[in-house]
């Protein structure tokens, strides 16, 4: 079977598209993911992405995390697929949507010489819930809950160094109060146009860029009133444009990257 490695701002995945997304999909797509994921003895990544047909999209998408489970929505493997299906030829246009466990999602591509340099994405509302208070090394802190297709918890009051990243990141993503855990985002405020985020992502963990959680990210610090409604989000593998549409939709714009293709071993 064919893939393609495929990464937004090194938040990277695996692609099946066409029929062997089919016969993935026939065979327990959660055990491949967890196998192929794997650093060292897989393809190692943040995710495995089907690209399917649908009946009122231009295709649908179905991702799953390294543990196996199985994810609504993902900012970055999205756009790639916006990618994948325009210099495949299965869209001939520079708009498209994607169905997706966290809704139908509009597409727009940038294209220069035939290649995709660029994607816009609507993602949808951002709803915004509870605070919810957290006690992290003896320090309460504030997270605003943020559904944005899949569930965010985002603080603008505490941005931890490595050590408490990878100890914090985890006590957030499963504490009770998550009952089926929760994308994690740390941000501060740089400016009133741009925020810096470090995202603990539910099933992955540590991940170079998270769209959904960078738009959740940018929804909250608009909403405490740490950003303003059209600004930028520098994640540790780049950095995602922001603004709010007509609709009131999270809009984020950035790149979509080929990383290799390969194909597995039949058995």
């Amino acid at each position: 079977m064919k893939f393609v490695k495929m990464h937004g701002l090194g938040n990277d995945f695996v692609f099946f598209g066409g029929e062997d997304a089919r016969r993935v999909e026939a065979n327990d797509p959660a055990a491949l993911a967890q196998k192929l994921c794997q650093k060292h003895f897989g393809v190692c990544a943040d995710g495995l992405v089907l690209i399917l047909p649908s009946a009122s999209c231009d295709a649908r998408m179905r991702i799953f995390n390294p543990d196996g489970s199985e994810a609504e929505m993902c900012g970055n493997a999205l756009r790639c697929v916006g990618k994948y299906l325009y210099e495949t030829g299965a869209v001939r246009s520079d708009c498209m949507s994607v169905e997706t466990l966290g809704g139908v999602k509009p597409l727009r591509v940038s294209v220069q010489n035939g290649r995709v340099t660029s994607v816009a994405a609507d993602m949808g509302e951002a709803k915004l819930g509870e605070t919810v208070k957290i006690d992290l090394g003896g320090r309460e802190t504030a997270f605003l809950t943020v559904d944005m297709g899949n569930p965010h918890a985002v603080t603008y009051d505490l941005f931890p160094g490595d050590v408490e990243f990878e100890h914090f990141g985890p006590c957030v993503e499963r504490h009770p109060h998550f009952p089926k855990r929760t994308n994690v985002e740390f941000c501060r405020a740089l400016s009133p146009t741009r925020a810096e985020v470090r995202v603990w992502e539910r099933g992955a963990g540590p991940t170079l860029a998270c769209g959904t959680g960078a738009s959740a990210a940018f929804a909250a610090g608009v909403h405490l009133g740490h950003l303003r409604e059209k600004a930028e989000v520098d994640l540790p593998g780049g950095r995602l444009l922001f603004k709010f549409g007509k609709s009131g939709h999270v809009i984020v714009s950035g790149p979509a990257e080929i990383s290799f293709f390969g194909e597995l071993p039949e058995g």
